[in-house]
């Protein structure tokens, strides 16, 4: 009887680490005859709990620290959570003694990623932007291979040990229904929708952008589908209430956060999105063809969202507005312009799906094997 192999996931924070973990541990699931032993050990959050929960991967926590740009008491303190961090990560790894680590980089993962070159387990990581994120730019130099998804991430790393794959994206997002989406949200059909993605996290500035608008938009005949994040939805549905709106009538529909399912179809319904410039957001787009406004996250840590929008953007696969331009009419108007212009919608659509990488899962997991020799 041939014994189960074992991966380590690692990354955490948000939908963009934790989902391509999830479509590689998928494909990893099918492909090996064997197979394969999960575990996610990464940073403490409900989010990453109940992804891998729903996936029936089991998850341990160890502390992190995060590399900060400005003055906080916090930067005094994180040295000694990552090196606690990295004996915990130590002893895990030495209990479950996995065969390979995949890790999406990110602060949670660099503790994983050093325990497991100690004890000389192969390492993949994976980096989702046009610029390498700092971890995992650090943590390169431990890696075994590394998989990018942008060309121009090439610069940041070791030539020999590197390959372009794409984002992975959930299979899910490929077979979405418009009329289930309108049936579900109590939406018509045929008319224009814009939906709001602001990431797992949501993103307050892209909703006060939205709110300051809204009124315009249903009065314009647009839908609006807005997922505001778990942090913001209360407050948000407070405020659309003193304009009188409320979610669910009049063409406005606010949700905290889509599950895939429920994505899927609303992706399939929408006319036009807005979004946040996150390489995993990004990737789900660019699958579905949607024609996409992106706002770029101004506070990215490496400016990687603004690379990642100009990337696009430079193909002709979406309009960018940066954060300062939010204000004003310049929004309202980008928005009725492709609403108003189907062929340029169509465009747009299939300019940014050229950034999708259909067999993005497949090949990570091809090099997880390879680097187990299987």
């Amino acid at each position: 009887m041939i014994s189960p192999l074992r991966v380590v996931l690692s990354g955490g924070i948000s939908g963009g680490h934790i989902f391509p973990l999830i479509a590689v541990a998928r494909v990893l699931r099918r492909q090996l005859s064997g197979g394969v032993e999960l575990l996610f050990i990464g940073s403490r959050g409900r989010f990453e709990s109940d992804a891998m929960s729903a996936e029936q991967i089991p998850t341990q926590f160890v502390l992190t620290g995060k590399m900060r740009r400005y003055f906080s008491w916090q930067n005094f303190i994180d040295p000694f959570k990552v090196a606690i961090g990295f004996l915990q990560a130590l002893w895990k790894l030495f209990l479950f003694m996995p065969d390979a680590v995949f890790s999406k980089g990110g602060s949670a993962s660099v503790p994983v990623v050093l325990a497991a070159w100690i004890y000389r387990i192969p390492v993949l990581i994976h980096d989702s932007d046009a610029v390498a994120g700092r971890a995992n730019h650090f943590l390169s130099w431990f890696a075994t291979r590394i998989a990018i998804a942008y060309p121009s991430a090439h610069a940041y790393f070791p030539k020999e040990k590197t390959a372009l794959t794409g984002n992975p994206v959930r299979e899910e997002l490929l077979v979405g229904s418009a009329m289930n989406g309108a049936q579900t949200l109590g939406l018509a059909q045929d008319k224009p929708t814009l939906l709001v993605l602001g990431g797992s996290q949501g993103a307050t500035m892209l909703n006060e952008a939205l709110l300051h608008i809204l009124p315009q938009l249903l009065q314009a005949g647009i839908q609006v589908v807005h997922q505001t994040g778990s942090t913001n939805y209360q407050d948000i549905l407070s405020v659309v209430k003193e304009h009188a709106i409320e979610s669910g009538k009049g063409g406005y529909v606010a949700q905290d956060f889509f599950a895939v399912k429920e994505l899927a179809d609303v992706l399939a319904l929408a006319s036009v999105v807005l979004s946040r410039a996150g390489a995993g957001s990004i990737a789900e787009l660019a699958a579905t063809k949607k024609a996409t406004i992106l706002v770029p996250l101004q506070s990215a840590a490496n400016d990687e969202q603004r690379m990642n929008a100009y990337d696009i953007a430079g193909i002709g696969g979406a309009v960018v507005i940066e954060e300062p331009n939010l204000g004003g009419n310049i929004l309202l108007e980008k928005i009725i312009e492709l609403i108003n212009d189907p062929t340029l919608r169509t465009s747009l659509g299939e300019k940014i799906h050229a950034f999708y990488h259909p067999d993005a899962a497949d090949a990570i997991a091809a090099g997880i094997r390879k680097i187990m020799g299987h």
